[in-house]
Order: C-alpha cells, then sequence, then structure tokens
C-alpha cells in the first residue's frame, strides 16, 4: 500500500492497496513532474492546481473511461496483449468439480464482457483433457452471476435477475427459483445466494484479486474462507532468494545494534552511539526496496511488513500468485502456515529452561525405605504443597498444563449448524459434555 501525505488534502492520505489503484497512482506522480510544483500544488502559468484537486479530477476520469466502456473495449480489441491464458485453467476447474465441490462464477463486470473474456480463456481445441472435447466455458461452473457490484453483494445486494445469453440483456421480473446450471444471473445478495446454493461460512472458499472487495468483505460479513490472488508474489520471491544477502545483511545490523545495549540497564548515564548503525539499517533498507522496483516491495519494507500484509495475514486463509497452484495439490489437502513468533517469543529461546536456585536440589539421595499406602498419600500432598510454594516464588514460572479440554482453535463447527432429525439425543448429550468441561475449567 502506498500513502500519500501532503498539507493541502483535507483528508491527509489516500491509500492505493491494490493494481485497481495503480494508474491513478501513476496519472498523479506524472502531472507532478511536468510542471513547476509549489507548496499547495502545481503552478502553470497564472493556473494553480492543488494536489486535491489533481487527485480529484484524476480519479474522476479514470471512473468515467471505466463506466463508459472505452477501457473494457480497448481490452477486448487486443486479447493476446491485455489477458494471459493458460491451457492448465480447464483441467484445475475440471477437478474441482470432479472432487465433489460445487463451482460459482461472481464477478463485478456485465455478460457481454465477462462472455468475451472467459471465450478467450478458454479458447482451447481440447476441453479439459487433451482427449476431451472442446466445450463452452460455462459449462465449467454451477452458478454464474455477473453484475454483482461487490462490495455491496455482501451487505444489502440488489435485485437478482437472469440474463438473456443471446442478447447479453436482462430478462423481465425478480428469479425466486432455484440457480440453474448454464444460466448466468445479474446482481443478487449473498444471503439469497448461499441459500440457493446451501452453503454458508466455511463452506464456501472464495477466490478472489482485491484485498477489500473480495477477501476482506466476504471474510468479516460472511465468514467465508478466502484465497487471493497476488500476481507480485512471483517477484516477490525472486527478489526474496536473488537478494538474501541483503536480508542477511539486515538481520545481522539487528543483531549488532542489541549488543550495543546488552551490558546496560536502568542506571546507564551515557547513551551509546548508533548513529552509524542507523545509517547503515537505512541504506539496506532502500536497497532492498529498490530491488523490488520503483514502488518498493508490496509485502514489506525493510523489516516491518506493509499494510496490505498485515491485511493479507488477517483476511486471507490462502494465497499465492495464481489460482492454478492448485493444480499441484489434492483437495483433501490441509493447508496450515508455519507458526509466526511474535516479539516476546523471538527474544527467547525454548532451551533456556528455568533451572531452580541451588538451594532447592537435593545435596543428597535418600536411602529407600518402606511406606504404607496412607504415607504415600500424605508424602504426595506435602510434596504438592511444596512445589506450589516454589513455584509462587519462581520469577516467570509457568503454568500447569490442563488436564481437561478447554476451548478449540479453528474447528469445522458452527453452532448455527441445523440438527438433523432424530439428532436431538445427541445435541444433548453434547450440551451435557459441553457443561462438564465448563466446570472442569472453573475448578
Amino acid at each position: 500500500m502506498v500513502s500519500i501525505l501532503h498539507p493541502a488534502f483535507c483528508m491527509p492520505f489516500c491509500s492505493f492497496s491494490t493494481l485497481y489503484s495503480l494508474h491513478s497512482l501513476s496519472l498523479c506522480s506524472l502531472s507532478s513532474f511536468s510542471v513547476l510544483s509549489v507548496e499547495r500544488g502545481i503552478k502553470a502559468g497564472d493556473f494553480l492546481f492543488t494536489y486535491k484537486s489533481i487527485f480529484q479530477d484524476v480519479r474522476r476520469a479514470v471512473d468515467w473511461v471505466h463506466s463508459d466502456g472505452d477501457l473494457k473495449r480497448r481490452t477486448t480489441q487486443n486479447m493476446a496483449h491485455y489477458v494471459k491464458k493458460d491451457e492448465r485453467l480447464p483441467t484445475v476447474l475440471s477437478r474441482i468439480r470432479e472432487s465433489g465441490a460445487k463451482l460459482f462464477m461472481l464477478t463485478n463486470s456485465d455478460y457481454t464482457y465477462t462472455n468475451e473474456i472467459m471465450t478467450y480463456l478458454f479458447d482451447f481445441p481440447h476441453g479439459a483433457t487433451p482427449n476431451e472435447p472442446h466445450r463452452d466455458w460455462k459449462s465449467y461452473f454451477d452458478v454464474i452471476v455477473v453484475d454483482a457490484r461487490k462490495p455491496l453483494f455482501f451487505d444489502e445486494g440488489t435485485v437478482l435477475r437472469q440474463v438473456d445469453t443471446k442478447t447479453g440483456g436482462l430478462k423481465i421480473g425478480t428469479h425466486i427459483g432455484p440457480l440453474q446450471p448454464g444460466q448466468v444471473y445479474s446482481g443478487g445478495s449473498c444471503e439469497l445466494f448461499t441459500k440457493f446454493i446451501n452453503a454458508k461460512g466455511k463452506d464456501v472458499l472464495y477466490v478472489g484479486d482485491h484485498i477489500f472487495g473480495d477477501i476482506l468483505k466476504s471474510k468479516k460479513i460472511r465468514g467465508w474462507r478466502t484465497f487471493l490472488i497476488v500476481p507480485e508474489l512471483v517477484r516477490e520471491l525472486h527478489v526474496w532468494t536473488d537478494e538474501c544477502q541483503l536480508f542477511a545483511e539486515l538481520q545481522n545490523l539487528d543483531i549488532k545494534l542489541g549488543d550495543l545495549y546488552r551490558d546496560l540497564d536502568s542506571s546507564a548515564k551515557e547513551k551509546p552511539d548508533i548513529s552509524q548503525l542507523r545509517t547503515c539499517i537505512r541504506d539496506v533498507t532502500h536497497k532492498m526496496d529498490m530491488s523490488y522496483g520503483m514502488m518498493g516491495s508490496l509485502f514489506r519494507s525493510g523489516s516491518r511488513q506493509t499494510f496490505f500484509s498485515s491485511q493479507v495475514v488477517r483476511y486471507a486463509d490462502v494465497y499465492a500468485a495464481t489460482l492454478l497452484n492448485l493444480i499441484y495439490y489434492p483437495f483433501s489437502y490441509m493447508f496450515r502456515a508455519p507458526a509466526m513468533l511474535l516479539p516476546h517469543e523471538s527474544t527467547v529461546a525454548h532451551d533456556q529452561a528455568h533451572q531452580p536456585p541451588p538451594s532447592a536440589a537435593p545435596c543428597f539421595e535418600e536411602a529407600p525405605r518402606c511406606v504404607s499406602g496412607s504415607d504415600v498419600i500424605k508424602d504426595q500432598a506435602t510434596k504438592d504443597a511444596k512445589d506450589l510454594h516454589r513455584a509462587s516464588s519462581i520469577v516467570h514460572t509457568r503454568p500447569s498444563t490442563p488436564t481437561v479440554v478447554t476451548h478449540t482453535h479453528d474447528e469445522d463447527y458452527s453452532e448455527e449448524e441445523e440438527i438433523p432429525s432424530g439428532g436431538e439425543s445427541s445435541c444433548t448429550e453434547q450440551q451435557q459434555q459441553q457443561q462438564q468441561l465448563r466446570a472442569a475449567s472453573d475448578d
């Protein structure tokens, strides 16, 4: 994400977090270099254009080109230049349906533009396999919805209507029946859509390339599982491997910075000189950013994450450069991210276990003796009391491990799921078990 800050703006920040905003950012940047720049804006002769008015004019111009249809018309006239197609796409979509899942398409584009793009993407002499004949792109989907108007689709939505695929127009009336395969629908809402497909929440894996309109809204409002497509990830990974020495150098500088403060505490009167290290860190960070291009990395700035990166981590369950990566995984595969260390965890190694003070350690080994059952219970009670007293006096001691389940993490279970017929007794048993667990945890 890129943020522009200028005192002439009433709203101090303008965020550009997706490729949809790249054209506005480029046009605003070009206009600022073409004429004399002053504090309030751009001066050209006797005219003064404030930065706010430039941004608004460029933004409105881009919106007008998009809504007018000229942008889409230019795109469809040169498909090979703007649209990249891959013969693996029919195979991936076909395998998803063969696995037992339903596949739907949800786009903000109108049917005419969608049909031209999808026809080009599936323009192969074969179908899902080399031996299968070519078939229409609509046959790869169970449900197709155009003119969705996301993110409004995930809130109140619009009227659901059926599209006449011969003319591209909308049929009269609101569609209230089930969604039929091979048909195309326009508008609608997420609530109505999930009712028709009989799936909601974690039952749906939604694939999109817009962090706000696709991923954030579908996750926060509807609880869908999300798959974010980030094409820039290919470039990011190349830089990550090719410029690994820069990352190692930055890490070494962080270690040197920590060494300067290693033997200091609150009684220190003199400050260590870190100006040279700070300059080196700034230089290495700049080299890392420039390795990604003029705009820097999409995911990081030196050792820190970008705002876009934090949104990806928070709202995207899976992200990749392309949907076609699924062809290399079984559809039963469990994607699990590696553990992310928090700052307080990354500074302490697991092998730094607490050692009890020397006074608490036994200095001799007692000879075995015969004891009765009551003596064992008394000794065990005395030992537990001593352990509890010693634990309360030790700094940073770890709590005892719970012996019962007190909570669950990311389980595929929803309390809103309907109870099947004849399942009242099982539901009662589950409630009793949950009450027992809560009572055990309270104890």
